[in-house]
């Protein structure tokens, strides 16, 4: 199957043709024609399966054909005819890059709402008039509670990595932007994973939708190899400077529980003659482009992030993850090591497991319906003798605060920080 069976826009096929697509993904295959006809959907894929383009190019070949037949006034100032909703803002940066690709050969116009910049540019641009946007949920509230965009006239909606948004308590934000969007409309709810949560809100968001799987629900990307060594708590970042140094890893992408873990972390490893450097809800957003640029060009060769940071890295070329911390919610596990072995390229995650830590590997093993086999890496071969850090006494607290982020939508963790 190639792009030009799906009946897109020549417009689209153009720009795919010049950016070398010529042949959709499984989601796209699956998703675009259930869009074009226009149902509601809902929609799983494993993170770098090519999502972002399953929506966006039949919203734009949607668009397109109204401005073709003349539906569309252009002599008037353009409307916001597509709203775009993701949790963070690096995915919102990403999926407005691909966005701008896909439409490059059009007069569609787009505006980037999120947090952590200046809103004065951002209100010229939807005083310009705007076809698409793109928002993270605490800053389009921002611009409707300043009555600087109206979504009275939105016909297609997308929910991105809905699971994340409830993760990170997205729930009344979520429902407040539902009431200033027309009710007849065009949903779409994309997650790389699926729990009750999300049919829940499936339910209140879309109506008769298809769903489309077209992997084993919350299943890991097969491209990606996953590892867990066992290890001291102590050992973990000399057991990663190692890794890094000794196979000469470049761009390496590790994951922390906190925001002071992250930067105590890569504090260490610079100690450890490794250039790394940290990214959270706390950096500024102009601190965490530019880390974000100095780690896509080989500047620094490690970035120690926290979750925020898991659903907005599209690397290309990115091989190696590593968890010095297994996450709380174990469906962020997916997400983390989906950032490697994207777009059909090999990847490997590897997991650092102490002991009282087992109780999390169990929790990711239940989402992923597979057991990961445990080893020791010579060298770093944990302790016996050692008693074990009271790490079990998280669990209550952890499994509160997956069920408080996702039922009740209360301000946990980071959430004011990473929301806008």
């Amino acid at each position: 199957m190639s792009f030009n069976t799906l009946g897109l826009h020549s417009l689209l096929l153009d720009a795919l043709t010049e950016t070398g697509y010529d042949t959709p993904t499984d989601i796209q295959a699956e998703a675009i024609p259930h869009i074009l006809n226009g149902g509601d959907v809902m929609a799983g894929a494993q993170t770098g399966t090519g999502k972002t383009a399953a929506f966006t190019l039949p919203i734009l070949h949607k668009l397109l054909l109204s401005e073709d037949d003349g539906s569309s006034n252009e002599s008037s100032i353009k409307r916001v005819k597509a709203l775009i909703l993701t949790p963070t803002r690096e995915l919102a940066q990403q999926v407005h890059k691909s966005v701008n690709t896909y439409a490059n050969k059009t007069t569609l116009k787009t505006a980037l709402v999120y947090g952590g910049v200046s809103i004065k540019n951002q209100i010229d641009d939807l005083q310009q008039g705007v076809d698409i946007v793109i928002a993270t949920p605490g800053r389009l509230l921002d611009h409707l509670y300043n009555q600087n965009i109206s979504l009275e006239h939105v016909e297609y909606v997308v929910f991105d990595e809905a699971d994340r948004m409830l993760d990170m308590g997205f729930k009344d934000e979520i429902s407040r932007i539902t009431k200033k969007l027309p009710s007849i409309r065009q949903t779409l709810l994309f997650s790389a994973t699926f729990d009750e949560s999300i049919f829940k809100l499936s339910k209140r968001l879309l109506n008769d939708a298809v769903l489309v799987e077209v992997n084993q629900r919350n299943a890991a990307a097969t491209t990606v190899e996953q590892v867990v060594y066992n290890i001291d708590e102590d050992r973990k970042r000399e057991l990663i400077s190692h890794l890094i140094g000794s196979k000469n890893w470049h761009q390496v992408l590790i994951f922390t529980r906190t925001k002071q873990d992250a930067d105590a972390l890569a504090k260490e490893m610079k100690l450890d003659g490794i250039k790394a450097e940290s990214i959270h809800g706390d950096k500024s957003q102009g601190a965490r482009e530019r880390v974000l640029e100095q780690f896509k060009t080989g500047t620094i060769r490690a970035l120690v992030a926290t979750d925020v940071a898991a659903r907005g890295l599209d690397i290309q070329n990115l091989n190696y993850v590593i968890n010095y911390q297994l996450p709380y919610i174990a469906e962020d596990y997916i997400h983390r090591i989906g950032r490697t072995g994207r777009a059909g390229n090999k990847g490997l995650a590897i997991s650092l497991l102490s002991v009282g830590e087992e109780y999390l590997l169990e929790e990711v093993e239940a989402v992923l319906d597979t057991r990961l086999l445990q080893q020791w890496l010579p060298g770093y071969e944990p302790d016996l003798t050692k008693k074990p850090t009271n790490n079990r006494k998280n669990t209550k607290s952890a499994q509160k605060q997956r069920a408080g982020r996702r039922a009740a939508g209360k301000r946990t963790g980071n959430r004011s920080q990473a929301k806008r």
